[in-house]
């Protein structure tokens, strides 16, 4: 038995509009082709098509680093800002036009005439559902467009606090108070633990009869020379517009090799040599402690270039930390405390190797009390209460020498351990503690140039100078240390170190140290008969770390140079001994002489070496130190 087959013909395919406006929600023109109109799919198509093409393209051929420092410029945030908005509008407009495609094509192909009021009562549900639905994908897509321009605007909003010396916009400058001990951000190592910045120091007075000129604006970085970014640490408080700059760490790049050294003087640094400019009013030496020469500079439109005050203050402290170098400092970075601390908090802490213990029984909390804090040798994982505790204590010792290397530890790592993970997932509360508590003045347009630098810079071998006692500086505390402190600076030797970086043997230069720390009192006396022999050799013996000299002393002419060590200080000067017997070929001896001032004298004799102190900046041969070098302290 053959059934008859039907010839009732069926009725057009009936598109739904909802279908096509998610469709072009997904892409422009999707839905358009899914209702059949091919031709105006493929004219909504073209548009996004080639520009995703075209940014492919560039995203392929360019350096990722790079692409990253011209997308945060200012203008092409703004442009993104506005093409966010274009594309906004047009993929609004094509879901639409596709949801109407949609509908008008079904009415088109002549749909099934209503039969009864309850089928006129369907399509207007269905025509009810299908606008509800199309409104449903207008907010989603108007959903991710905001979101863009949200994190957009938060980049944009950083841009322009971060990159401008003093931003009008209050929410640029009310980095948050510091926190107390009793603060949930401030569990520390010890039960007890703050991070309100110690007193501040007030500068000299300038002399007020004297005029100075104004110091030129360097040009900006090249590309090609070595690039030196100064990093300063302030105890700002509040909206204050005056305050110290406790940490100031030189970071220079030799963009050749991507080799990294880091320079730093304690803020208790004095007698450092003021630009010539200055020195009418200053004089030749600022008389203050170098973390005071900000705030004493800030307001000398006669002196540094800058439209504000702050801007001229870090002109200022570029142009006398650069000049006691000896290189030009490109830019700067600041960053008070409590933005550090809220930083680091945000990306959820640091890990730091506590290399020595650090014991403080005076760290400065709030109302100028004190309190104890012990920090293990170690692995630690810090707050950032913490790592600014660590990188500020004194480590109960009387200079900031090893502070300044515990500074650079932790700066160190947290650039190590900085991910992008952990700073997408902190973006809003990253942005927001950076953009109050953070200022430079590098050019936005120079973001792609440094970045690009900063991929080939080597963290595992940079080179690490703090200029304190006993070689770079002389501690001169008080008997009761507190906030007298003083280190005087020897600017010869810290410039000699710091334009000779990539060049000198470190090992060499941790000898060199070594000697230093014995700091041995050595008289040269002339037993040769050579006029200025023995004021050549002590210069010599100064400049590898002894309190060397040539007192105007009478000596017998003898034919072989002696070395005696008096009063048992051959026990604490061991190193020294081995470098004067390796350098004069001789073998010491001891004497018990109560009446000698000092620790080892030296008597030149007729076959002694003439030797001189090497040009600034290197170390020359010696068997001496090749010696030391092996027992160094590093």
């Amino acid at each position: 038995m053959i059934r008859a087959m039907s010839t009732t013909p069926h009725g057009p395919r009936e598109r739904s509009a909802f279908t096509a406006a998610f469709l072009s929600l997904l892409f422009p023109g999707l839905g358009h082709a899914y209702a059949g109109a091919f031709s105006r799919a493929l004219g909504f198509a073209a548009a996004p098509f080639l520009t995703l093409a075209l940014l492919g393209g560039i995203v392929l051929r360019a350096n990722r680093v790079e692409l990253l420092g011209f997308v945060v410029q200012q203008p092409v945030l703004v442009a993104l800002f506005v093409v966010n908005a274009l594309a906004f509008v047009y993929r609004l407009v094509a879901v639409v036009d596709a949801w109407q495609v949609a509908r008008f094509l079904n009415e088109v192909d002549g749909p099934v005439p209503a039969r009864g009021r309850g089928r006129s009562s369907g399509r207007m549900a269905l025509g009810s559902v299908s606008a509800a639905g199309l409104l449903a994908v207008i907010l989603v897509m108007a959903g991710g467009h905001i979101a863009v321009a949200r994190y957009n605007a938060m980049a944009l909003d950083l841009v322009n606090c971060v990159f401008t010396s003093d931003s009008t916009d209050p929410s640029c400058n009310q980095p948050d108070a510091s926190p107390s001990p009793g603060d949930s951000a401030s569990p520390g190592p010890s039960d007890s633990i703050g991070a309100t910045p110690q007193p501040t120091d007030a500068p000299p007075t300038p002399n007020p009869s004297a005029n100075g000129t104004l110091a030129p604006t360097l040009p900006p970085w090249n590309g090609s020379d070595r690039l030196n970014i100064l990093l300063i640490g302030s105890d700002q408080r509040g909206s204050s517009s005056s305050f110290n700059t406790d940490t100031m760490i030189v970071a220079s790049i030799d963009p050749g090799t991507g080799r990294v050294a880091m320079f730093q003087v304690p803020r208790d640094s004095v007698g450092v040599p003021v630009p010539a400019n200055a020195q009418p009013l200053w004089g030749s030496v600022y008389g203050g402690k170098i973390n005071s020469w900000f705030a004493a500079n800030r307001n000398r439109t006669d002196l540094w270039p800058g439209k504000t005050a702050n801007a001229r203050g870090f002109t200022a402290l570029k142009s006398i930390l650069g000049n006691l170098y000896g290189i030009n400092i490109n830019y700067y970075v600041m960053v008070n405390f409590q933005g550090f601390v809220t930083s680091v908090d945000t990306i959820g802490g640091v890990q730091v190797n506590v290399q020595i213990p650090v014991a403080d029984s005076g760290f400065p909390i709030t109302d100028g009390a004190h309190t104890r804090i012990y920090i293990p040798a170690g692995p630690q994982h810090m707050t950032g209460t913490q790592a600014l505790v660590y990188a500020r204590s004194r480590h109960g010792s009387s200079t900031d020498y090893d502070r300044g290397y515990r500074q650079q530890r932790v700066i160190l790592s947290v650039r190590q351990q900085m991910n992008i993970q952990s700073v997408l997932a902190n973006l809003p509360a990253l942005i927001n503690a950076l953009k109050s508590s953070v200022k430079t003045d590098i050019p936005t347009d120079q973001l792609p140039s440094l970045l690009a630098l900063a991929e080939k810079v080597d963290t595992k071998g940079i080179k690490s100078y703090v200029f304190g006692p006993p070689y770079y500086a002389v501690d001169m505390w008080g008997p009761s240390g507190g906030t007298n402190s003083n280190v005087m600076i020897n600017a010869a030797r810290v410039r000699a170190a710091a334009t000779q970086a990539f060049n000198a043997d470190q090992t060499l230069l941790a000898a060199r140290e070594s000697l230093a720390a014995e700091a041995a009192t050595v008289w040269v006396l002339n037993g040769a008969g050579k006029p200025g022999l023995a004021t050549d050799n002590a210069d010599y013996l100064s400049y590898y770390g002894m309190n060397a000299s040539a007192p105007n002393q009478k000596a017998t002419v003898i034919a072989t140079t002696t070395i005696v060590v008096y009063n048992g200080a051959e026990a604490d000067l061991q190193q020294t001994i081995a470098f004067l017997e390796k350098a004069y070929k001789v073998q010491a001896t001891t004497i018990a002489n109560p009446a000698i001032a000092a620790q080892v004298i030296v008597t030149l004799g007729q076959s002694a070496p003439d030797l001189k102190a090497p040009a600034l900046g290197s170390i020359g041969p010696n068997p001496g130190l090749a010696q030391v070098a092996d027992r160094a302290r590093l």
